[in-house]
């Protein structure tokens, strides 16, 4: 269960920022005694996959903040982001490798399981922030990318150490997630109507 709700946090911090938490897992994995990536895993820890997911981290970082470009990096992201959360719940929970060396054991064994799981989780996160994006830089004229990038890349860095360190912080963080999606959505709903009515 816990691996669950591990890896369930690392794919939702994913679909706000697709590097963010597989940089945290490979830090964690070299920097902290208590945090050790199963075998097939490990390469999150090597220097190079820091130095590029870094790189790719400030990238994604800067990009969201700049308005018209962070819609064009919601899209390019509607890749990155689903694939990063399945990277990011297999390590999590734990999974096998997903260099298998005879591909029918990898479905026989179910070692894809976590990782379509965690494509669905980061999908559906990355859906919620872009279509929410697009109509905050409507409104705004663009105006609240900046403040909006800040706040998801907050969220996406609490839920990913949470989940690392404190993973019944990270269920707390994820349902607040969840509570405030939900919330968005009716006020936007509601909003819609009243322009209808008006």
């Amino acid at each position: 269960m816990i691996e669950f709700l591990i890896g369930s946090s690392l794919a939702a911090s994913a679909g706000l920022n697709a590097w963010m938490p597989l940089f945290l897992l490979g830090l964690a994995d070299r920097l902290i005694p208590a945090v050790q990536l199963p075998a097939g895993w490990s390469w999150l820890s090597g220097d190079i996959a820091l130095w590029v997911i870094g790189a790719l981290l400030v990238l994604e970082i800067v990009a969201d903040k700049i308005p018209a470009l962070d819609s064009l990096n919601d899209i390019v992201q509607s890749v990155l982001r689903p694939a990063s959360g399945g990277i990011a719940f297999g390590a999590g929970a734990s999974a096998q490798t997903v260099a298998v060396e005879d591909p029918s054991a990898f479905f026989t064994d179910n070692a894809w399981v976590p990782i379509v799981i965690g494509v669905g989780i980061a999908l559906a996160v990355h859906v919620v922030k872009a279509v929410g994006r697009v109509a905050a830089n409507s409104v705004t004229g663009g105006l609240a990318a900046p403040a909006l990038s800040t706040a998801e890349d907050g969220a996406s860095f609490m839920l990913a150490v949470a989940a690392i360190v404190v993973p019944i912080l990270a269920l707390v963080l994820l349902i607040g997630l969840i509570i405030a999606a939900v919330v968005m959505t009716k006020r936007r709903r509601a909003r819609k109507r009243a322009a209808a009515v008006g």
